[in-house]
């Protein structure tokens, strides 16, 4: 009897594991996109929906077409491979009628201090500042030029 009751406890336990899996296997076929897995560990489904959005960004190549004096200045600094739109946003409704979307200009206080407030985690190349103690409350403007920071004080380009 005991053989038999040995045989009955392994097929319950046998029976457990299957129906663990059966809902596992259930479960994940109503949770996880069918296009999960397509690309690597990603949802394929995810490239079109992407591809559908509008799109947001100009390039710096079309902001350089007209405001090619920017583009000269920063070219020759410190932020000349900094991108237009990564301090002044997404402007491809600008390129495309430049009279009716006026780009923000950035608020040197919240902008510049995005890449350049202190923290360890930088290469100790990489300038770096403590806000509060650099200037103050003085605007980094007064001193420093966004798109040629290295060439000194103007609240100009």
């Amino acid at each position: 009897m005991k053989g038999h009751n040995d045989a009955e406890h392994l097929f319950r336990l046998v029976a457990v594991f299957a129906a663990g899996i059966v809902i596992f296997l259930a479960l994940r076929g109503s949770l996880v996109p069918r296009s999960f897995g397509q690309y690597g560990p990603y949802r394929g489904d995810a490239l079109g929906e992407i591809a559908s959005r509008p799109i947001s960004y100009a390039g710096y190549q079309v902001c350089e077409t007209c405001h090619s004096d920017v583009s000269e200045l920063k070219h020759t600094g410190k932020h000349a491979h900094v991108n237009c739109e990564a301090c002044h946003g997404p402007l491809a409704k600008h390129a495309d009628d430049p009279a009716s979307v006026v780009p923000v200009k950035p608020d040197p206080a919240k902008l510049c201090v995005r890449c350049h407030e202190a923290n360890q985690a930088k290469p100790r190349s990489f300038p770096q500042i403590v806000a509060a103690e650099h200037a103050g409350d003085v605007n980094c403007r007064q001193c420093h030029r966004p798109h040629h920071p290295d060439f000194g004080s103007g609240a100009g380009k």
